[in-house]
């Protein structure tokens, strides 16, 4: 019967490479790399400063890269019907994004899935690049902390039900659904607060 301690040692045993794909999944991706990175943490496999800056690092990085492709996109593809699609998603989840573009792409750091299509979305727009970064890393320096905690508590009641490593990726597994189905659900409010305050203006 193999423990978390398997785990643990195997990530301590290669803690650059760890550091390394933390940088590169917040580029391309976000919450479950921020969120495993979190239970790394708690398990004393990675040190949770490091990981911070590395998750910093990560985010402003994918910050500076999407609004940089948006722009590249805006002059090669501007009638193309993918940014067709884009656009409709963006306003369905924030109506207001032309209006105020700085609390959009700031909520949007909290909406899972949404974040990146709006960093793309804010340089093909041409969205004010001070008020961009700005919204950006305001919400990074707010999202990055929250969601290493997220991490760090699904370890530790994880790691307080079993030691044994299936058991203990089962369990993280049932939280991260239930954490899903939440920000999914608080999404959904969202939206649909969005299109009652839109709707009555």
């Amino acid at each position: 019967m193999h423990t978390v301690n398997l785990l643990t040692s195997l990530v301590e045993n290669h803690q650059v490479l760890a550091y390394v794909v933390i940088y590169l999944g917040l580029i391309f991706e976000g919450e479950i790399f921020i969120i495993s990175t979190g239970i790394l943490a708690q398990l004393g496999a990675l040190n949770v400063w490091f990981s911070l800056l590395f998750i910093l690092l990560g985010g402003f990085s994918k910050t500076i890269l999407g609004y940089t492709l948006g722009k590249f996109l805006y002059k090669k593809f501007n009638h193309h019907r993918v940014f067709n699609y884009i656009k409709k998603r963006v306003y369905a989840v924030l109506p207001r994004f032309k209006v105020k573009p700085f609390w959009s792409i700031f909520i949007s750091k909290f909406i899972m899935g949404a974040n990146y299509l709006v960093v793309i979305f804010a340089g093909y727009e041409n969205v004010d690049y001070k008020k961009f970064i700005k919204a950006e890393v305001s919400s990074t320096l707010i999202w990055a902390p929250l969601m290493l905690s997220v991490g760090y508590f699904f370890g530790y009641t994880a790691l307080h039900i079993t030691r044994e490593i299936w058991k203990f990726s089962m369990v993280i597994l049932i939280m991260f659904i239930i954490f899903v189905i939440f920000d999914k659900f608080i999404s959904w409010v969202f939206e649909l607060f969005e299109e009652y305050y839109h709707g009555s203006r």
